[in-house]
């Protein structure tokens, strides 16, 4: 059975990632790209289907820590009789061969160690040949063969690699596994100590370009990290989170496969590596972004692979018994659906990379006039909208919404840099879709916008009416609606997604979920916008509080269990954190900066 989901913390080398548990065991490893197979995937199933273990043969207490601002891991282990540290780091990649290390140092006293490596290629369904070839334990299965080096005496037992050695105060063991594929020669070997500090070196050197040295600098820097854990350096694409089928609600369906490069996330990921002083990757997600879409617009989809792949088959993985019992799903079938919104986050995304300076000699924006007239053409279709329901296409305000943003943005285009185009043509499709949304939109009897046009249910997405500059912070039909999301969608402090009232199937699945955290710190910037600033601080205070004890964040929080459920780590989550966290810090922050966008 995995852990907790708050119990793993994230290593990591700009193209993968590892997750590891507080029990010093890697249960999810996918290699040599996130959306790779796994050779390690206890996550999702149990031992049997791929872990690896290094801990006291005893019994333990843990605490553990990221070094100062790094993707570096220690975990103390403390027994009867002394302590051990456990340093878990990826070297950043260099070449096509990821490398796990792992270092047992004694600190104090004598500790016997046990380590139990199963290696499982494709997500825990596959036996390798294991043998020994000169300094190393060499694992093989068709085109995966994993290489492990270690002074440590290994020796097989059950279909797996063990081994028993006693770490002492100023003793040092290395374990050092690499991937490769199979058909190539060995992999160097690598030293274990100079890679540690070059990993060292590696994210303390990226972090110095932080510029943000507001109260929540620590929060900021963390999550900024694991923006860039999940970014995939060749392509500059950046993954919603590090694994798939992590559940929504424990015990249910709500489970997706999230290593996959989301349209939606373009803008607000965008502005916050911006507005952190990290030009370079922005350049870079901007440059996946128009890769990724260009062709035809009525082929553009929600969500792309990491080098811009479109295929996302969604399968079932039966052979896992999942997490908490939800079936395993490998691929995405949502990356099919038409989501006009996304229309509107990309046109903003360009936008808003052109106003902070972004180099625009390139093909952007005639791109951008091909998607324009798709939207005037299709603004009027029903969609499965923002939360890729799966109970049929609606009216979805939010989608409107960010049609009036992709309008809106395209007017400014030409308005402020002096782009050609249609503009009065634009500025007419923008009252259009303005004039549409306030008149079948918004319930003057509730006084608040609805989910979709004639609906009685009500949508955390509202909340980005003010936030991408449709309407102002202080109008009263932003007020109706805030007011209506705390009546109705505030549990214990933090917010649902959607209401779900008998008898309705918007999404097509059972109900329940956790609350959604991107959706509880666009609250929180509601508030800072409209002048509930004590508000706003409690708010992201209690968003603060439910990281982990390495400052992670899930996709959602289950107010009934107290525990993170969803996909992990998810950039979401830690992106709107970066931004509130500016917003309440100083002037004319992501947030406000967007949300003054329409309104100049």
């Amino acid at each position: 059975m995995a852990l907790p989901i708050e119990d793993y913390a994230i290593i990591a080398d700009t193209q993968t990632s590892a997750l590891v548990g507080r029990n010093g065991s890697i249960d999810w490893l996918c290699v040599p790209r996130f959306d790779s197979g796994a050779i390690f995937a206890a996550l999702l199933g149990d031992d049997g289907n791929g872990h690896w273990s290094i801990a006291p043969a005893g019994s333990f207490t843990t605490r553990r820590r990221y070094r100062d601002d790094t993707l570096v891991l220690e975990t103390e282990f403390e027994t009867d009789g002394g302590v051990v540290r456990l340093i878990d780091f990826m070297p950043p990649r260099t070449d096509s061969t990821p490398s796990v290390i792992r270092m047992v140092e004694g600190v104090r006293g004598e500790v016997p160690m046990s380590m139990v490596l199963r290696l499982r290629f494709d997500y825990g369904k596959v036996v390798p040949w294991v043998y020994r070839e000169q300094d190393a334990l060499v694992a093989v299965a068709g085109p995966d063969a994993v290489w492990l080096r270690t002074p440590a005496e290994l020796r097989g037992e059950n279909m797996s690699t063990h081994a028993d050695f006693t770490v002492r105060a100023g003793d040092r063991v290395p374990f050092v596994l690499t991937w490769s594929p199979s058909h190539l020669p060995a992999p160097p070997s690598l030293d274990a100590v100079h890679q540690l500090g070059v990993t060292e070196g590696y994210w303390r050197g990226w972090v110095s370009a932080c510029t943000y040295e507001g109260e929540w600098r620590d929060a900021v820097v963390r999550s900024l990290l694991t923006l860039k854990a999940l970014t995939y350096a060749p392509t500059g694409g950046i993954v919603a989170a590090a694994t798939t089928s992590l559940p929504e609600k424990l015990g249910g369906v709500r489970n997706w496969d999230y290593r996959f490069c989301w349209l939606r996330d373009a803008t607000i990921t965008l502005q916050a590596l911006l507005y952190s002083g990290f030009q370079s990757e922005a350049t870079a997600w901007r440059k996946w972004l128009l890769r990724a879409i260009a062709g035809n617009p009525a082929e553009l989809q929600i969500m792309y692979g990491v080098a811009g792949e479109r295929r996302l088959d969604e399968y079932i993985a039966d052979w896992l018994t999942g997490y908490d019992g939800n079936p395993v799903r490998i691929g995405n079938a949502a990356a099919e659906q038409f989501q006009l919104d996304v229309y509107g986050e990309v046109m903003d995304a360009l936008h808003q990379g052109r106003r902070a300076g972004l180099k625009a000699a390139d093909p952007a924006w005639g791109l951008q006039c091909k998607l324009m007239d798709y939207v005037e053409q299709h603004w009027r279709d029903p969609d499965e909208g923002i939360w890729e329901v799966r109970g049929g296409p609606k009216q979805f305000v939010h989608s409107k919404l960010m049609a009036w943003v992709a309008a809106d943005r395209a007017v400014k285009a030409v308005e402020v840099f002096g782009l050609e185009g249609p503009v009065d043509r634009w500025r007419a499709l923008r009252d259009e879709i303005r004039d549409e949304i306030l008149t079948k939109g918004y319930d003057p009897d509730r006084g608040t916008f609805t989910q979709y046009y004639g609906s009685d249910e009500l949508d955390a997405a509202l909340l980005m009416v003010p936030l991408v500059g449709f309407l102002p912070a202080d109008d009263e039909r932003v007020a109706g609606t805030v007011a209506a999301i705390e009546r109705e969608l505030l549990v214990d402090g933090f917010v649902q997604r959607y209401t779900q009232h008998p008898g309705t199937d918007v999404d097509g699945l059972p109900p329940g979920e956790g609350a959604f955290l991107a959706c509880t710190f666009w609250l929180a910037d509601n508030y800072a916008l409209m002048g509930r600033h004590d508000e706003a601080r409690e708010v992201f205070a209690r968003l603060l509080a439910l990281r982990n004890d390495v400052g992670l964040l899930s996709e959602e929080y289950d107010t009934d269990a107290g525990r993170l459920v969803g996909n992990f780590p998810q950039a979401f989550s830690h992106v709107p954190l970066i931004d509130t966290a500016r917003t309440l810090t100083a002037a004319m922050a992501p947030t406000e900066a967007r949300a003054t966008e329409g309104l100049r």
